[in-house]
């Protein structure tokens, strides 16, 4: 570990030009670097991807989302935390993945990971970076290290995020209603439908839940789509399998968040619930924002 950390240090004033990179992706080849080196990378994208063809020497990555500004500099709150997911390819080999904060390295993604997303998050003043080093191979060919990042300003206290990711504490209790009413605003899909099936994943630990649309209130890509009963689009959304999700009757609002192009579960209340909650609030003029109830 201490070569290795020594590697990343002595690698921070110099930056090899050995691939294609925009705002949000990187794509490039370990034999244009020389042996030994650490190439060094930023990208300024809330999501992309990194391409690592014949790992040689390493990568230090750092990113720098230009994220919204947000209002969570309130005195006497803690400030926003900055959460970052990182999915490795199927065939990711050739290298080890680490996150480097404040002086120290962790590892994120061994080598032929399974194809997991890890999670991770930090304060806006931690400096934080990601180092990818290759591993000592007797033939670099057909080795690819790759994989997907997401970064996001708003996953706080209740990640729609699989379980061993962030390890959250309360990820699988229901919602109360400040969290139903803040969902229905912000969330990236707001379906109003029923339960069609569960099913469970034990290796990647997730439960698959079916869902047969009656509304989409909201839905940021085409997550669901016609397929089921004649003019009901029929989805599907997931959620950490230790939540124990199990088929019932009954019409739910379901809101989530897209990760990794897959629709993760927020808050589902039954939908009778919910129009108590927001008839409630408006009553009182605490409705964050306006939403259509039947």
């Amino acid at each position: 570990m201490w070569a290795l950390r020594a590697l990343c240090l002595a690698g921070l004033g110099a930056a090899i030009g050995g691939g294609a990179a925009d705002q949000c992706s990187w794509r490039g080849s370990g034999l244009s670097q020389e042996a030994g080196s650490v190439e060094q990378l930023s990208l300024h994208c809330a999501e992309g991807s990194l391409e690592w063809l014949y790992p040689t020497g390493a990568l230090r990555l750092r990113l720098a989302p230009r994220l919204p500004p947000t209002s969570a500099a309130v005195k006497g709150r803690s400030p926003p935390r900055v959460t970052a997911c990182i999915k490795p390819s199927a065939a990711f080999r050739g290298a080890q993945l680490y996150l480097e904060r404040e002086g120290g390295l962790e590892l994120l993604l061994p080598e032929a990971p399974r194809p997991h997303a890890r999670c991770f998050s930090w304060l806006p003043h931690e400096k934080v970076a990601l180092f990818l080093q290759a591993t000592p191979q007797p033939d670099i060919s057909r080795r690819i290290a790759a994989f997907r990042y997401e970064l996001r300003g708003d996953w706080l206290a209740r990640p729609a995020l699989p379980s061993a990711s962030l390890g959250s504490e309360g990820a699988c209790r229901p919602c109360n209603d400040t969290e139903i009413l803040m969902a229905i605003c912000t969330s990236d899909f707001v379906i109003r439908g029923s339960i069609r099936s569960v099913s469970n994943d034990a290796e990647l630990q997730e439960s698959i839940i079916g869902v047969s649309a009656t509304r989409i209130h909201r839905q940021k890509f085409p997550l669901f789509q016609a397929g089921g009963r004649p003019g009901r689009p029929v989805g599907s959304i997931r959620t950490p399998l230790r939540c124990g999700v199990r088929p019932g009757p009954g019409s739910f609002l379901f809101t989530g968040w897209l990760h990794f192009g897959e629709a993760w579960l927020s808050c589902a209340p039954r939908y009778r619930d919910f129009q108590r909650i927001y008839r409630g609030a408006q009553r009182t003029h605490q409705n964050p924002c306006e939403f259509p109830v039947d």
